[in-house]
């Protein structure tokens, strides 16, 4: 007999929580979340629920827990995207049974429905801002940094289930030095500088507040046609940058200028993945140590954004970003580089990923059914 029950207490938001160790145990390549980043979802004062919200279930079987899901409603999300009233499942883990599987969605959904939604998009853990996406290809190797990582069997669960595929992204692995050597690349880049006058430049840290507003202003023009697109609110801005500010990069933080406004973005981060992975889930007393000790160990960084706004598109100047942030990581000893993710539609990004030599290696896909 499988029951769902809603998370309420502190006791069961701590079981949601460590549920995803009981799935991974022995997995050499999954990267164990932080506890403390974990809980921050259970919190009114995280900046999603003040638009959004999110119920969280756990599902039992001879009273153990064996699988797990998040119903959210994105009000955001719908007042953007021109499409039908639509909410999303995450956090989702599972033992590989259909009948738990098929519980669990079935919860969301009913959830969902309460509340006037037509249709369920998922994995969006809560949204495309954050962990989106169920990877299918690229198994054997740990995610990099802010990336999704799950079981094989998931894709199974999720399609005999009847979710449908609606969209696939991919991620790109780039060899940052052979990328930087090439001739055809850095006399492109000279040539996009010389033709449209574009200076970059790294992040100001001296000014950071004004600097995340020209992040937020260029991610939501370059963005905002994409699909499944979200805009950031202030507050979940500042906390991204909050967030980021132990693993962040100054020299990684490339800005676009023309004639002294901001017209285009490229943010790269180490992959402090390959760190956090030795922390099963604990930062304090001493993993944080860590950050600091080991940080010149990391060999990869994941390029999480590259825009330009509409204005500006098809001159060459993403490649020109591309090229600068590559230039950028081979000083600090990066020897590959992430593009991730990239929609399979996104003619411009994935030309630009193309243009350095980026390859395919991993994808990631998107499901959704009508309620």
């Amino acid at each position: 007999m499988i029951s769902i029950q809603p998370v309420q207490t502190k006791q069961e938001q701590q079981n949601f929580i460590r549920f995803a160790w009981k799935i991974y145990e022995g997995d050499e390549y999954w990267v164990p979340p932080l506890m403390m980043d974990m809980k921050t979802w259970f919190s009114s004062k995280h900046p999603f629920y003040e638009y959004g919200e999110m119920q969280c279930f756990l599902a039992k079987m001879n009273n153990e827990i064996v699988g797990r899901i998040a119903a959210i409603n994105n009000p955001l999300y719908n007042e953007h995207q021109n499409t039908e009233p639509t909410g999303f499942f995450g956090f989702f883990e599972c033992i590989d049974n259909q009948e738990v599987a098929n519980a669990l969605f079935h919860q969301a959904r009913t959830w969902l429905k309460n509340r006037g939604l037509k249709r369920i998009q998922g994995p969006a853990s809560p949204s495309s801002n954050y962990d989106f996406g169920l990877l299918t290809k690229g198994f054997e190797d740990s995610p990099r940094m802010m990336m999704t990582y799950n079981p094989t069997y998931y894709e199974s669960l999720i399609r005999n289930y009847g979710f449908n595929q609606v969209k696939l992204l991919y991620a790109y692995k780039i060899d940052v030095k052979k990328a930087v050597e090439n001739e055809r690349i850095k006399e492109g880049a000279a040539v996009v500088q010389k033709r449209t006058g574009v200076v970059v430049r790294k992040l100001r840290k001296k000014n950071l507040k004004e600097e995340m507003e020209y992040v937020k202003n260029v991610y939501n023009a370059a963005w905002e046609a994409n699909w499944g697109h979200v805009p950031f609110t202030e507050r979940e801005l500042d906390r991204l940058g909050q967030d980021l500010k132990l693993v962040a990069d100054e020299n990684l933080l490339l800005f676009a200028e023309k004639d002294g406004k901001v017209i285009g973005k490229a943010l790269a981060i180490p992959d402090f993945y390959y760190i956090q992975k030795q922390m099963n889930g604990k930062l304090f007393p001493f993993n944080f140590l860590k950050i600091f000790t080991q940080r010149k160990k990391i060999r990869w960084i994941r390029v999480v954004t590259l825009g330009v706004i509409p204005e500006y598109r098809n001159k060459g100047i993403d490649v020109l970003l591309c090229y600068e942030l590559l230039k950028a990581a081979v000083k600090k000893g990066i020897l590959y580089g992430e593009g991730s993710w990239v929609l399979e539609d996104n003619v411009m990004m994935n030309r630009a990923m193309q243009n350095v030599f980026g390859d395919i290696y991993k994808h990631y896909l998107v499901f959704e059914m009508d309620i």
